[in-house]
């Protein structure tokens, strides 16, 4: 019998930007409302062929024991039956609009 160690894939928003990443472990945080992403795992399948938007998130996350990512931030978790390629893309491309600030008022009162 063989023990396949999970793989987990992360989505979450940064800054404008949306982050997938794979890691090994994701539980919640004794920070309230935080979820703990824990050995990140990156491409080694080939030094030659390099994606550059891995390999800007390989250094992102560079000396990275643990991160912290806030529960409002998580777009999705999904547990893999093998890693892929982590990247950024732009969140721009949502159809989620943040509701415009202050109340409209009402004229006539």
């Amino acid at each position: 019998m063989t023990d396949k160690k999970a793989i987990y894939r992360v989505a979450f928003v940064n800054q404008d930007k949306v982050y997938e990443v794979y890691c090994a472990r994701v539980f919640h945080s004794d920070l309230y409302g935080f979820i703990e992403v824990e050995e990140m795992i990156f491409g080694e399948r080939s030094k030659v062929l390099v994606d550059p938007g891995e390999e800007k998130l390989q250094k992102e996350f560079a000396g990275v024991k643990r991160s912290y990512i806030p529960m409002h931030a998580i777009i999705r978790i999904d547990e893999v039956e093998q890693e892929g390629v982590a990247k950024i893309s732009d969140s721009k491309a949502s159809p989620v609009v943040a509701f415009p600030g202050g109340s409209p008022g009402r004229k006539g009162d």
